[in-house]
């Protein structure tokens, strides 16, 4: 299955994918055009707290959300993924109530809340492309493209995103799923 670029798609990479910014990602593409694609990377969790990285917060303090590497690009920023029932007018719409933003009150009253439908990702840095670069990446196989959908960004064992793809892809992409980072160490 393949659908065309375009915001509010994921980006799955090829198990051929040996770049090690990319190997074994899932990318929630936030925005392509003739300027270029940006997108974070949703299966990429990192060791760090998001306190840790908006200390400046005092709602953080404590709170167990991880912050995720979203790609190698300006990875001294933060950036917010929001899935909520009403996007604000500063934000950025993806798909499907899912929005990019960088605004803290809506971090802050998702927190509040009682948990519900209403979460938050963030990511340290983003996935940015240059413009044609993500076309000739798809032409040489580098990317499989699948209609996002909220329960993969927000919802699943971000570590088991890239391979539950592969299980779901049919018979022979199966063996892909559990294939090692590092295929060198098979």
């Amino acid at each position: 299955m393949s659908i065309p670029l375009g915001k509010g798609i994921l980006l799955v990479a090829a198990p051929a994918l040996n770049d090690p910014n990319f190997r074994q990602t899932v990318v929630l593409l936030c925005e392509h055009g003739p300027e270029g694609a940006l997108g974070v990377i949703v299966n990429r969790p990192t060791a760090m707290s998001i306190s840790e990285a908006l200390p400046q917060v005092p709602i953080l303090e404590g709170q167990p959300h991880v912050l995720y590497s979203g790609g190698p690009v300006q990875t001294n920023q933060v950036m917010m993924l929001y899935r909520i029932n009403q996007t604000p007018e500063n934000s950025h719409q993806v798909f499907d109530g899912v929005c990019l933003g960088g605004d803290l009150e809506i971090m802050e009253r998702i927190l509040m809340e009682q948990p519900g439908k209403e979460s938050f990702r963030a990511y340290l840095g983003y996935s940015g492309w240059g413009p044609g670069q993500l076309e000739s990446e798809m032409q040489v196989g580098s990317w499989i493209t699948l209609p996002a959908d909220p329960s993969i960004v927000f919802e699943k064992e971000p570590t088991r995103i890239w391979s539950d793809i592969f299980l779901s892809l049919g018979d022979t992409s199966r063996y892909y799923a559990d294939m090692p980072f590092d295929p060198t160490s098979n």
